[in-house]
């Protein structure tokens, strides 16, 4: 069964099939998640643009841009109400527009469509014509052939318990406020059209509370049942929430090229995953602005470019030496093939010796055209090579590593203690010190790895002594840094009063609170920290790697955590018997293909991680991983806390 990867890139290319048919002598207005999905997974604005499309606009659109011929493709993420609509209609109010197509997600119900058209019209005016196109697959971000983003969820991370969301017992989709259940509703709908292209049968599983509701969702959705009863390719899906080990996403433990370039590269413009790439460096332009902004700016998505794909699995699969030396040999083949005279040396790759090839190209425009695919990724590894932040990676990572072995000594209270001395002004900050958000992600890194504390008056005053230094850290900044601008409301330091500084800090360590609590109803995974002993080091168990293992386990133990959510009379049955009698449960690990859900994003290192286990525990099984966002240390510091989980942007 061949599922993932060729099935994958077909279903996320079928998607555009409408709107491609319907581009020519129009304009297309595309919101965040659709141009994301476009330019991972679609060929790019250059397929529209190929297919007869006048111009390609971000929506919610900041000028007018109408095209000549009166013709307008909305291609929304979402179905047409809240931000969207008022989007929609801000466009369609400025006139001059006859003809428009919606495509947008969602199920219409019988005549919510012809509804939709008459709205779009009496929008337009009169003699316009209005066509609605509901979209079959969900959109779709194929970031690697194991890795698949759904960017309109990419500002999602389940409620933490103790912060209003839904505990252990309660859960259910009708106890979730008003916008998470759209969210989930959206996720539920698109998993089913998703398993549809693909011909799946799957059971549901889940690890965590909001994970539970959504697999019970899915396992119980009208549609799905239908459909599993034609499916021929069996799968089993894992739900896991994110929220039950944020160590993972704000760890430094991979050493991953691709992990380091996108945390460390500013972000494309109106993306969530992709990165800014220099491309001075292959022109003539003497410049040391490092943001020039007169050159368009490279990227790591290249669809339809086989070489740069190929050396972008490298860099998402391979440890960080060897992908840098995979980038010099795919560079000096291409030097060859273009007969550039290139002088091949062996030994360590340097970004200086990366450079100098790339000079080569620098001249010849027909080489420059043939890989500039290739050629963009090789930039992005020597500016991240280069990079101060990346010299800052290895710091974090042996910090962490001090942590685990003090953690595993020491009471919390102590250890926030040792903290003090390393939460510096700014003024008396070095390059190499932490800053105010490096603060934010380490403080995460502690309280997710310790688990459930006892709380006590000596915690407490810790707590109270390092929320202090870090307050007036804070106010010490000329300016705020973008997260800390989030967190306190206040865009510069003039609005920032010690008052709202303080308020945010103790906002800050009540969610720090309820991240230590994540794990507290679970049995078997409840730990995600080994202290280690005489002779071994402690060390960071991912929760996502204990529950591979346990899938994988060749003695297929009854999972104690993972729980299975029956989707019809026939699995219940199964399950109460079981109890009395010898019927096998479903087990995850049944089936030839494991698809992996975190719910709330995913690293790199995670999906290298799920990959080689299942390779190595369980050859033959077909391994995907699915999420809602590609999360990077201060990613994840900004979900947690300048994010609201439990009313999620489910528009624009």
């Amino acid at each position: 069964m061949a599922v993932p990867v060729l099935e994958l890139r077909r279903v996320c290319q079928q998607v555009w099939e409408p709107v491609l048919a319907r581009a020519n002598r129009s304009v297309v207005f595309l919101d965040a998640a659709c141009a994301e999905a476009l330019h991972w997974g679609g060929g790019g604005a250059g397929e529209l643009l190929a297919a007869g499309a006048l111009a390609v606009r971000a929506l919610p659109a900041e000028t007018g841009g109408t095209a000549a011929s009166g013709r307008i493709v909305f291609v929304v993420s979402g179905p047409l109400r809240g931000g969207t609509a008022a989007a929609v209609r801000g466009v369609l109010d400025r006139g001059a527009v006859r003809h428009c197509v919606l495509v947008c997600g969602g199920e219409a119900e019988d005549g919510e469509q012809a509804e939709m058209e008459e709205t779009l019209r009496r929008w337009m005016g009169e003699g316009s014509r209005a066509e609605v196109v509901l979209r079959g697959p969900p959109l779709l971000a194929p970031v690697s052939a194991e890795l698949c983003l759904l960017p309109g969820l990419a500002t999602f991370l389940p409620p933490l318990p103790g912060s209003g969301g839904p505990g252990p017992v309660e859960a259910g989709l009708g106890a979730l406020p008003a916008e998470l259940r759209a969210a989930m509703r959206t996720l539920v709908g698109d998993l089913d059209a998703l398993f549809t292209a693909l011909g799946l049968r799957e059971e549901c599983f889940a690890v965590g509370t909001l994970s539970r509701v959504v697999a019970a969702e899915l396992a119980s959705y009208a549609p799905a049942r239908n459909r599993r009863r034609m499916g021929t390719n069996k799968a089993s899906i894992v739900f896991v929430d994110r929220t039950l080990d944020l160590a993972g996403a704000v760890g430094h433990h991979g050493d991953n090229l691709a992990e380091k370039i996108l945390s460390v590269l500013p972000k494309l413009p109106g993306h969530k995953t992709d990165v800014m790439v220099n491309m001075v460096e292959l022109t003539a332009l003497q410049t040391t602005d490092e943001t020039c902004s007169i050159i368009a700016p490279g990227c790591l998505a290249q669809p339809n470019d086989p070489a740069a794909r190929a050396l972008w699995e490298s860099f998402m699969n391979l440890k960080q030496k060897e992908a840098v030396m995979e980038a010099r040999r795919h560079l000096v083949e291409a030097a060859s093939r273009e007969n550039l005279p290139i002088k091949m040396s062996m030994g360590r790759v340097t970004p200086e010796q990366l450079s100098s090839y790339l000079q080569l190209f620098r001249n010849n425009l027909k080489a420059l055209e043939n890989h500039c695919g290739l050629l963009q990724l090789v930039l992005a590894t020597i500016q991240t090579l280069k990079h101060p932040q990346t010299a800052k990676w290895d710091n974090f990572l042996a910090f962490e590593r001090l942590l685990l072995q003090t953690l595993g000594e020491s009471e919390m209270a102590s250890v926030l203690k040792q903290l003090l001395p390393m939460i510096k002004s700014y003024k008396e900050r070095k390059k190499d010190d932490y800053t105010c958000e490096d603060f934010l992600v380490l403080l995460v890194y502690m309280y997710s790895v310790v688990g459930e504390m006892k709380s006590g008056k000596e915690l407490d005053a810790a707590e109270e002594e390092v929320k202090k230094a870090l307050t007036k850290a804070i106010c010490d900044e000329p300016e705020p840094s973008p997260l800390w601008q989030k967190i306190t409301g206040c865009e510069s330091s003039l609005g920032l009063t010690s008052q709202k500084a303080m308020d945010a800090v103790d906002d800050v360590f009540r969610s720090l609170r309820d991240v230590a609590r994540a794990r507290a109803h679970l049995k078997q995974f409840n730990s995600i920290h080994d202290p280690g002993s005489t002779t071994l080091q402690a060390s960071y168990k991912p929760l996502l790697k204990q529950v591979v293992e346990e899938i994988c386990s060749a003695d297929r133990p009854d999972p104690v955590d993972i729980e299975h959510m029956s989707s019809g009379l026939t699995d219940l049955l199964k399950t109460g018997f079981s109890m009395f009698m010898k019927v096998n449960r479903p087990h995850p690990g049944d089936h030839p293909l494991l698809i992996v859900f975190v719910v709330g994003g995913v690293t790199v290192s995670e999906v290298k991680m799920v990959k080689d286990l299942v390779a190595a525990r369980k050859p033959g099984t077909q391994v995907l991983v699915l999420s809602s966002a590609l999360l990077t240390p201060p990613r994840a510091a900004e979900l947690l806390f300048a994010t609201d989980g439990l009313h999620p942007d489910t528009g624009i």
